[in-house]
């Protein structure tokens, strides 16, 4: 823990969050997509902290969010699609400004249990008192139509509903730069009431449909997609990956272009220099690999997330740069975010906190080796996983999952990347596949979940 007190908070960081819904690990150019250019966050990867086996431990939005915010696994906080996030709990929002930080949550909630059925999300309005904790919030509920955005927030007199006048990714980061404008103009006046801040910005880009502003979209065109080698030859499978994968590498593009907006402002401003980013996603998108689309599955375009930390120019205070094999998960970003703010981690989270191994201290901890993977209730869509299922990934390059009583894919994932030799039932491996179940049997005792795993392994 950070010896720093909480009521100092003249020498603390800025922590910005920056993360779309649906952008899976394998879409960027830094990780190898011929199908896509990113230069700006190729250039923060390159200059700051890039982790390529970051998890999302629930490949779902509303799970994946509310553990985000709470540091709580699913089963613990939001274990289903459209469930309400749990006023009683403490988030990064409120723990963050009760240690003297300024907050201000803008973007995609997905949090306060609307449901789809009722109506439109887009409309739904969040109560202040279901908005975690932040002192300024703007946001909206849930939203499937990228120019037809609407956004929400204040209270009382000062409350408002409005539609955005443009493409969502666009517009939202012109709300955040007006923000951080603000703050560095407070940095400048200087006085001793100028606190350090902590800002999301959270975009539902490039979750479908996938529709991006013309700019982006011209540069990609179905025909012209190049396919992940465990997307199947299947005419009907190819052709809506084709036609999806377009839109989804038009839509990054944009969010790549946005966020180089966002770290060029805090370049200019001098905000930079005290101000750590970290570029995240809640899940990925499986776009026809494995024969399956969206998200829910345990395969890794479903659960890999990109992760990208940054700080200055890169160089900044002895941070950590370049690739780590660390396995980052949804419930480490809180711990990680009042560590690196300097603030006590509350004993019941039970993530792990990065930030000694982020600032390169000499007391950081053994990283974990493996990190949990769940999802408690299957949504029923179409392409989504319609059975619950548990699974661990390793350290050193395994990854099991199993059904309520059965083994369900093993992979080793050093020699099998694409997951196309699963071992879940090869004798051979038995061994192997003992020892993992231990793992996960492990993870879920620890974590109080409730899951029958096969017996006889």
């Amino acid at each position: 823990m950070n010896s720093t007190q909480p009521g100092s908070t003249a020498s603390r960081p800025n922590i910005v969050w920056i993360f779309g819904d649906q952008h899976r690990a394998q879409s960027l150019g830094y990780a190898g997509d011929p199908n896509l250019s990113t230069p700006h966050l190729d250039r923060a990867a390159r200059e700051g902290l890039y982790l390529p086996a970051a998890v999302s431990g629930c490949p779902l939005c509303c799970p994946f969010r509310g553990s985000l915010l709470t540091g709580l696994y699913p089963h613990q906080a939001v274990p289903g699609h459209e469930d309400r996030m749990p006023e009683a709990l403490p988030t990064v929002g409120s723990l963050m400004r009760a240690g003297g930080y300024d907050t201000y949550y803008l973007g995609k909630w997905h949090l306060d249990g609307f449901h789809e059925r009722e109506g439109r999300a887009a409309w739904h309005r969040v109560p202040p008192e279901r908005r975690g904790g932040f002192e300024r919030w703007e946001g909206y509920e849930n939203n499937n139509a990228q120019y037809d955005s609407w956004i929400h927030g204040g209270e009382g007199d000062q409350a408002f509903h409005e539609k955005l006048p443009g493409y969502e990714t666009d517009v939202l980061t012109d709300r955040f730069l007006a923000y951080l404008k603000a703050r560095a103009e407070e940095r400048q006046g200087g006085g001793e009431g100028v606190r350090p801040f902590f800002a999301v910005l959270s975009v539902q880009p490039p979750h479908d449909p996938y529709v991006a502003p013309e700019a982006w979209s011209r540069r990609h065109r179905p025909g012209q997609m190049q396919f992940r080698p465990n997307v199947p030859a299947v005419p009907r499978i190819r052709e809506r990956a084709s036609r999806d994968l377009a839109g989804y590498h038009a839509m990054i593009e944009n969010l790549d272009d946005n966020f180089g907006r966002i770290r060029e402002l805090l370049l200019e401003t001098g905000l930079a220099e005290n101000t750590h980013i970290i570029f995240f996603s809640d899940h990925g998108d499986m776009h026809g690999s494995q024969g399956q689309f969206l998200k829910t599955g345990p395969y890794e375009e479903a659960v890999r997330v990109p992760f990208i930390h940054v700080l200055g120019r890169g160089a900044y205070n002895g941070t950590v740069r370049g690739v780590r094999d660390w396995l980052i998960n949804h419930v480490d970003y809180l711990p990680t975010t009042l560590g690196l703010a300097g603030l006590p981690v509350p004993e019941h989270l039970p993530g792990f906190d990065y930030s000694p191994h982020l600032l390169n201290r000499a007391d950081a901890a053994p990283v974990p080796d493996s990190a949990y993977l769940q999802l408690v209730r299957p949504t029923g869509h179409a392409y989504s996983v319609d059975r619950p299922w548990r699974g661990v990934v390793t350290r050193d390059g395994w990854k099991y999952v199993c059904l309520e009583g059965q083994p369900l894919l093993m992979f080793n994932l050093k020699e099998d990347p694409y997951e196309l030799c699963n071992l879940a039932y090869n004798t051979a491996f038995s061994a192997e596949r003992s020892r993992l179940q231990g793992m996960l049997a492990e993870w879920i005792g620890k974590t109080g979940d409730e899951f029958v795993l096969p017996k006889g392994i």
